[in-house]
């Protein structure tokens, strides 16, 4: 009986030298965007719901479906090595997990000197430094590991950079007005979606009321 021919989800599936340590840290770095998107947008959602983590997200789903549109319409082989990876079926160009992490390191810098975050920053530059280098080691894990050529890693890069700064443009200059509309929605209260980029210090804010409904709550009982 034949089977028909399998094939990876190529987000999740990385392969590396037997024997590599290098290539093993490389390969852990190279699923940076997938601990991102479970681990850190759902969390967020789930846990938070603000909406600039909310259109953040948004953004990288909108940018990886752009990167996919381009892949499928330019059809540029990966390298020589995708015959071990089996992952010839696939397009290179551009290389959608630099796209990925460069989108990410680009609006998340902009979204903390405009100073919109959980806390205040006052070294703002060392804030945004891991972002960048996992971005630049995704970049290089993605060559490293054979999975694309320097080109289709750095056209991803550019073309993460330019979606990245464009959509926190889009979303903080022109859908940031809507932001109130979207928190005073049925839907909105339903799901206790709120926008605190006005507060310079989230986490101190939601210390200090926690703390003052504690005692209300404590001297009401009394």
């Amino acid at each position: 009986m034949t089977h028909p021919p399998l094939k990876a989800v190529t987000l999740t599936h990385v392969r590396y030298q037997k024997g590599d340590r290098l290539g093993h840290f490389l390969a852990w770095v190279s699923l940076v965007p997938v601990f991102i998107s479970l681990g850190g947008f759902v969390c967020h959602f789930i846990f938070r719901r603000e909406l600039q983590g909310m259109f953040f997200a948004i953004g990288l789903l909108i940018s990886q479906f752009i990167s996919e549109l381009i892949k499928k319409s330019v059809q540029q082989a990966r390298p020589e090595t995708c015959i071990f990876l089996e992952t010839c079926d696939s397009h290179g160009w551009p290389s959608s997990h630099s796209q990925y992490m460069f989108f990410f390191a680009v609006y998340f810098t902009l979204l903390t000197f405009k100073g919109i975050g959980l806390t205040e920053v006052k070294n703002k530059w060392a804030r945004c430094f891991l972002p960048w280098l996992l971005a630049v080691l995704t970049m290089h894990s993605r060559v490293y590991l054979g999975y694309h050529t320097v080109q289709q890693v750095f056209s991803g890069a550019i073309l993460g950079i330019l979606l990245g700064a464009v959509w926190f443009w889009i979303v903080n200059y022109k859908l940031f007005y809507f932001f109130p509309v979207i928190e005073e929605s049925r839907l909105g209260k339903m799901l206790y979606v709120k926008d605190t980029s006005h507060i310079q210090n989230v986490l101190e804010f939601e210390y200090e009321n926690a703390r003052r409904a504690r005692k209300e709550m404590a001297a009401k009982s009394s």
